[in-house]
């Protein structure tokens, strides 16, 4: 299949997606790039929004995006960054309390189902935390390969590759860096600890999602 037919095939099946999400009141656009879902997060999002303090919660789309870097350069708004892992471990876990009361928190999801479901699961909880209350609005950037069917395929997705692969992106010491699967440890470095479901977006609209016509992120 040639590159511009798959790009027709996500896109059919990205705007599907994003219907079923917009039923569960959230607010949805479609970026055919990474380079896109950029612009769009500053013109539809972060314009609109107009923060005063911002934050994040784990993902490598958001960073692969610029925005991240982006964001820590600017001087008028609060950045409260919840990446730097050179900060002590209380400064550390208090920069995500805070986060909690930004008004814009920017992340991703594990993965979508085509029920408009967003699935997850954390490590501190502070990314779930931030999904279900606290930020005033809450922006996600969400690739393709994030979609599944259903929960089951949702929980194997996580499980089985998202899991695994974080915990060798940040050189934790759990079974699966070397399993590659979960083994549903007991280890200290284990990041599945909490999951949620978000199936409605209450209030509606305060989580904005960027759906990606790409394989981004974990």
């Amino acid at each position: 299949m040639s590159d511009s037919a798959l790009q027709t095939y996500w896109r059919g099946k990205l705007e599907t997606v994003q219907a079923v999400l917009e039923d569960n009141n959230f607010k949805v656009w479609i970026a055919d790039s990474l380079d896109q879902a950029a612009t769009l997060f500053w013109s539809k999002i972060f314009d609109q929004v107009q923060p005063q303090s911002v934050s994040f919660g784990g993902s490598m789309t958001v960073v692969d995006s610029g925005l991240y870097a982006d964001l820590k350069k600017r001087t008028d708004i609060k950045v409260l960054d919840t990446y730097d892992t050179s900060a002590p471990k209380e400064e550390f876990l208090e920069r995500r309390r805070q986060a909690l009361l930004s008004d814009l928190f920017i992340t991703s999801t594990n993965a979508v189902t085509k029920e408009g479901h967003l699935v997850n699961l954390d490590g501190l909880g502070n990314r779930v935390a931030a999904l279900t209350f606290g930020p005033r609005h809450v922006a996600l950037l969400i690739g393709r390969n994030k979609i599944v069917t259903d929960m089951d395929q949702a929980i194997e997705r996580i499980k089985d590759f998202a899991a695994p692969a974080n915990t060798i992106r940040l050189n934790k010491k759990t079974p699966c860096v070397k399993t590659f699967q979960c083994e549903d440890c007991s280890s200290p470095d284990r990041i599945c600890n909490t999951w949620t479901i978000t199936e409605k977006c209450n209030p509606p609209e305060r989580i904005k999602i960027i759906l990606i016509n790409q394989d981004v992120g974990y």
